[in-house]
């Protein structure tokens, strides 16, 4: 029986095969943040404390492995991955003035948003030093092209001017940008000794799965409980961002449902009763069954871009990511 016909999947399970890996990965995490300067070392430890579950090293060491690893310096590029990703953490939570990360004090709560702003800077120069440290040239692309599209992505959301204007290209759009580049960077850099056709495959295999990932993350805003998450429940609508669940849900509105977003979105601080009628709208509405459909389609997209790679274990935990981010409750 294969992972991905288990039922239920636990991060943990799709890790398993690259558990010793991933602890190689957390020491080249260790080793490039290293600083003698005390205020960065105390802020290193905190940011390794709330680094989350490693799910983007992961798919670079699965990566790797479906495709005739494992090579020498795939957990350095795990590293780098990881960084770059807590690195758009804190400058997210700086831009939102966010005081919960997992649930732990984000940078922004403990010191100052300008802390925030700097030592994403500090984490985002530290995986550039190594990406030329390890002198690849290859990797430095795909990660320089990424965390260019990140960066231009988050521009795209401050800009948004009228957010209930926002349809499901621009949605497209900021996704690929803010979440997907980063896990398709992350499978693309974990087959950098692969034949093209491979790399070409695993790029679109990630980008999918990525734009799945944050459709569901989004999703969970609306139905998940705060203790899974770490973070409060409706936040992107206390945040007046608009998402795919309401943005396929919206047309249905009824005159009094537009007239509680409309005082929602004029509202600096939303109420909970606020939020709960517009999550109740957009339930009843078809948004949320309507989005993880739109999760499903870009799955099995996801899936298709497989059969280019031969089979194997770590061929069979990539086709599992999908079973995982579809079914993830946090």
């Amino acid at each position: 029986m294969t992972l991905s016909q288990l039922g239920p999947l636990s991060l943990t399970d799709l890790q398993a095969s690259v558990v010793p890996r991933l602890a190689q990965v957390e020491h080249e995490m260790r080793r490039m943040i290293e600083d003698d300067f005390p205020l960065i070392s105390d802020l290193n430890e905190h940011l390794l404390r709330m680094r989350g579950k490693m799910f983007r090293p992961t798919l670079t060491l699965l990566a790797d492995e479906a495709t005739d690893g494992p090579t020498p310096e795939a957990a350095a590029l795990a590293a780098v991955i990881e960084l770059i990703h807590l690195a758009t953490l804190v400058h997210d939570d700086a831009v939102d003035h966010s005081v919960l990360r997992r649930g732990m004090p984000t940078i922004n709560a403990l010191f100052s948003h300008q802390v925030s702003v700097i030592m994403g800077d500090f984490l985002y120069s530290r995986a550039m030093v190594e990406l030329v440290r390890l002198g690849d040239l290859d990797a430095l692309r795909i990660l320089a092209r990424v965390t260019n599209e990140m960066t231009i992505g988050e521009m795209r959301q401050l800009l948004s001017h009228d957010p209930l204007a926002f349809s499901e290209a621009d949605y497209d759009l900021l996704i690929k940008a803010k979440t997907a580049s980063l896990i398709s960077g992350a499978c693309e850099v974990g087959t950098l000794r692969a034949p093209l056709a491979q790399r070409a495959a695993l790029a679109r295999f990630g980008e999918n799965l990525g734009m799945a990932f944050q459709i569901i993350d989004d999703l969970l805003d609306y139905v998940a409980d705060p203790s899974d998450t770490g973070k409060p429940s409706g936040l992107d609508l206390r945040e007046h961002k608009v998402t795919l669940p309401l943005i396929y849900a919206l047309p249905e509105f009824s005159g009094p449902e537009r007239g509680q977003l409309d005082a929602l979105m004029n509202n600096p601080e939303p109420t909970d009763r606020e939020i709960a009628d517009v999550v109740a709208a957009v339930s009843g509405h078809g948004g949320l069954e309507a989005a993880r459909e739109r999760a499903q389609r870009l799955c099995a997209q996801a899936d298709d871009h497989l059969a280019a790679l031969p089979g194997s274990p770590a061929c069979e935990a990539l086709r599992a990511s999908l079973t995982y981010v579809l079914e993830r409750r946090r």
